[in-house]
């Protein structure tokens, strides 16, 4: 169907969907796909006969609240709450969040995943509660902030209604946007799926060559792979500001020769990694008079500006610099930081820009620092952190990393979770690892413990450490790496995201791997397999599991955060519930 600006209708299965608001210049078209399974494709393509500013629209359409417990959303965090219709939205782009949305049961259930296929955009979804009806009136927000003009636009709406676990129905979102046009992931290397040393909270920036490698010697025993050296080595300034930033010269203060400290921590064994701050120019960098009337924005408490990638100088200075690194110092990859500071905040009527859309012009710059980089060396690795997760970030990097939570173990496990349900292949990353070293040793394992189904980083002085929690450490990331088949590319079920996932199994073919991370009774369903370990993420001497059916004799060996036996013995476990004593942050295996 085509119309013209004002409102537009389409039904399927008992939806309607209704497009709203737009100008009048613009013919705009609908149309529905709908597959036996339950899945909705609606289409819409915009059209102008010269480019314009399209004005802001909004597709509608309800929802029964019927078995609807909760909403998963990337961008919620801890809170997965419903929202009412008076409330604002979620809000993505391609370096923040992602268009994706589900509502769910109480049984984990999916009711209704619905996602847009324009991740590169600024769009706004929603799901809030109509009160007078007991519906949920479900929305998606368009060009609420486009400052360039387009001719033409096209994007659609998948809605997934089938009854399925809602981690299923997210695989199949990132599933689909993977096959989309200029969303294709980059290959991951393998040595990015392996444990890292980081330095940020270890040093913050007071940091040095000499004690990066010390570091480095001792995480490289214990199992780490690669050292993300993060920011400090480019300032003399200690001030976690960015007024100095922009020039990326290697102050020599902290760092006398960086090819040479990579080449001792290459000896080592380990893979570099060196963090950038992508968009910030500092005031006091001898860049800024070059840059500064390029600029999105200015940040003043940092004291910085924001580059405008909408010049190809810009760009062309961004990448030369990641591409002078890569063969200078010869670099295992970056850590690249902050490109969700992307935002037009002044105007500028300077010429030379090649592009006028602030989101395109970020897409070309981070899609070519990838190509480029590969080129160079193929098994690249380039980390992102939340919340710039989405689809188009798996273009653009191979590693996402949780968002900033240091010490805390419960929005660490929150925040990889949400991640990897999203990610597909890429390499999924804690928040670096970080305890007050006269901690209890338990008390210490769960900040691993609740991190188990991502990649660990660890960020503590390694040499200060009590010889408990090295033992502990060196355990853990010993099962990680051991089991890393099944932990990160088994199939994953995460219950309950609203009480923060306190019940999380990673599957293979024969074993799984279950962690509880709450005082609640844990019941592998109706396949049990041959090998099944059961990590206690608590601080409780006991883990209660319930068996749908008998499991048969088994063998179990429990061990302590440390990896001590302390217990073996064979056991029949019949259907019902067993009370397992498990120490805390503690694991048992049962293998038949």
């Amino acid at each position: 169907m085509e119309r013209s600006y004002d409102v537009q209708n389409i039904s399927s299965s008992g939806y309607t969907f209704i497009l709203t608001g737009g100008e009048e210049d613009f013919d705009v078209s609908l149309s529905l796909k709908q597959s036996a399974t339950g899945i909705i494709r609606l289409n819409m393509k915009l059209q102008s006969d010269e480019p314009r500013i399209p004005g802001a629209m909004e597709l509608t359409w309800q929802l029964p609240i019927i078995d609807v417990f909760a909403c998963w959303h990337p961008g919620f965090y801890r809170n997965k709450r419903l929202r009412v219709d008076w409330e604002s939205g979620f809000r993505s782009k391609a370096t923040s969040s992602a268009p994706v949305c589900v509502l769910y049961g109480f049984q984990g259930n999916n009711k209704m995943t619905f996602a847009f296929s324009d991740a590169l955009n600024l769009v706004e979804l929603k799901a809030g509660i109509h009160e007078e009806a007991s519906n949920f009136l479900c929305s998606v927000k368009l060009f609420q902030d486009l400052s360039s003009p387009i001719q033409s636009y096209e994007a659609t709406l998948h809605i997934d209604t089938r009854d399925i676990p809602y981690e299923e129905s997210l695989a199949d979102v990132q599933r689909w946007w993977s096959t989309l046009p200029g969303y294709e992931p980059s290959p991951v290397p393998d040595t990015a799926k392996l444990p890292m040393y980081a330095t940020w909270y270890s040093f913050h920036q007071q940091l040095s060559a000499e004690a990066v490698e010390r570091q480095c010697e001792i995480a490289k025993a214990m199992g780490c792979e690669s050292v993300i050296v993060d920011d400090g080595w480019q300032t003399a300034d200690n001030a976690r500001g960015y007024a100095y930033c922009g020039d990326w010269d290697v102050f020599e203060g902290k760092i006398p020769d960086m090819r040479a400290h990579v080449d001792r921590i290459h000896k080592i064994g380990m893979k570099f990694l060196l963090w950038y701050s992508v968009p910030f120019v500092g005031k006091h960098s001898n860049v800024w008079l070059k840059f500064e009337n390029k600029l999105l924005g200015k940040i003043e408490d940092l004291g910085a500006g924001v580059l405008d990638p909408r010049f190809p100088d810009v760009r062309e200075y961004i990448i030369g610099t990641y591409e002078k690194a890569l063969r200078d110092w010869d670099l295992d990859g970056f850590k690249l930081d902050f490109v969700d500071s992307f935002n037009l905040t002044l105007a500028s009527n300077i010429e030379g820009r090649d592009y006028e859309s602030v989101p395109e012009a970020v897409d070309r710059l981070l899609s070519d620092v990838m190509s480029r980089l590969r080129a160079i060396k193929p098994d690249i690795m380039i980390e992102f952190r939340q919340s710039y997760i989405g689809p188009l970030m798996r273009k653009y990097g191979n590693m996402f990393r949780a968002m900033d939570c240091p010490n805390d173990a419960l929005e660490n496990r929150s925040r990889t979770l949400d991640v990897r349900l999203l990610a597909g292949d890429t390499a999924v990353h804690a928040d670096p690892l970080m305890w007050n070293p006269e901690e209890p040793t338990e008390n210490a394992a769960l900040q691993f413990v609740n991190t188990l189904f991502a990649v660990p980083q660890v960020s503590v002085l390694l040499d200060q450490l009590p010889e408990s929690h090295l033992r502990m450490l060196r355990f853990w990331l010993s099962f990680w790496r051991e089991k890393r088949e099944v932990l990160q590319d088994g199939r994953l079920t995460a219950k309950h995201p609203e009480l923060v996932y306190p019940l999380v199994t990673a599957s293979g073919d024969d074993e799984a791997i279950t962690a509880v991370y709450a005082d609640i009774v844990a019941n592998p369903g109706s396949r049990i397999p041959k090998t099944w370990f059961i990590v206690n993420g608590t601080l409780n001497d006991r883990i209660v599991i319930e068996l749908e059916e008998s499991m048969g004799e088994r063998n179990v060996v429990i061990r302590d955060c440390q990896g001590q036996v302390t217990s073996t013995y064979k056991s029949v476990f019949a259907m019902g519930l067993h009370p397992i004593a498990i120490p805390p942050a503690g694991i048992a295996v049962f293998e038949a």
